[in-house]
């Protein structure tokens, strides 16, 4: 990795107590699949192309799960880039699952998080996970508060059979997070937030304060795009796109705060990439702030 490569995307974090350093933008794989999240794209050669132009361009940090498709992303990826380069860390996520009527359902009892380990080592070809969320399924995808004791549990000991390394936690809230702290080590969380969605802010400040990584989803929106005069304002101003200061906005955010913006676009991947190229003034940031407030 050249250091040109490491400062265009935003920089290397490294994982608390371990070796597993990824540059902070980093790529999310959910859009590989078909829509709806469901079966496989209408250009998997496109996928594939999107996938191997992010790793050349120094993107060592993938989101994916083996409930997206199902199956589809993470065949997709290992199509892709297996036998993965040195330094890659692929992240994934157990706690869903995805029945033939495409719904999303709680997957949480041990048999279910043990299958799903093991459907996500067979699919991406690899003989340990570098680091599983466990994916809290709240009412409507929101978060919902309630013991995961019994869910960490069960992967701390797949962690100590060697099928698992490190253990994060996704749409978890801070009681969440501090339980799962009690029974395992938490290498990142993954939660909805941006821009305009700043409920964990209290919660960033704080994995910050332990080097724990703060990841993200929907760093743009998601489904309800970001849509504000502030920001549109402000990307002309720095000639820059609205989705690109969005995201250079979570950079500044906190040194913890690791991005993973998913696109099937090779014209989007690079928009998002250079997103780390852009520096934000304090003025900037004071506007874009503001946003939330409003």
């Amino acid at each position: 990795m050249t250091n040109e490569k490491a400062s265009v995307l935003g920089g290397p974090f490294t994982f608390p107590g371990t070796s597993l350093t990824v540059n902070r933008l980093g790529y999310g794989a959910m859009q590989l699949a078909g829509p709806g999240v469901w079966g496989p794209p209408r250009d998997v050669d496109g996928a594939i192309a999107v996938l191997r132009e992010a790793v050349a361009a120094g993107v060592n940090h993938i989101d994916t799960s083996d409930y997206y498709g199902p199956h589809v992303t993470n065949e997709i990826i290992r199509r892709a880039l297996h036998p993965y380069p040195a330094g890659l860390v692929i992240v994934t996520k157990l706690g869903a699952r995805r029945p033939a009527d495409k719904s999303w359902q709680r997957a949480t009892s041990a048999e279910e998080l043990t299958a799903g380990v093991h459907d996500n080592l067979r699919n991406l070809g690899l003989e340990a996970l570098d680091i599983v969320n466990y994916r809290v399924m709240g009412a409507g995808h929101g978060p919902e508060e309630g013991s995961i004791g019994e869910q960490l549990s069960v992967l701390a000991e797949l962690r100590k059979k060697g099928l698992i390394r490190q253990i994060g936690l996704s749409n978890a809230t801070a009681a969440q997070v501090a339980e799962a702290q009690t029974i395992t080590q938490v290498m990142c969380v993954q939660n909805n937030y941006n821009l305009a969605h700043r409920h964990d802010d209290a919660l960033i400040d704080d994995l910050a304060r332990q080097g724990i990584a703060y990841v993200p989803f929907f760093p743009l929106g998601g489904f309800t795009p970001l849509q504000s005069s502030t920001l549109s304002t402000v990307a002309a101003r720095l000639e820059a796109t609205p989705m690109q200061v969005a995201l250079a906005w979570l950079l500044h955010r906190a040194p913890n705060v690791l991005l993973i913006p998913g696109t099937s676009s090779l014209a989007h991947l690079r928009e998002n990439l250079a997103a780390a190229r852009l520096t934000l003034s304090p003025q900037v940031l004071s506007e874009l702030n503001g946003i939330a407030a409003g």
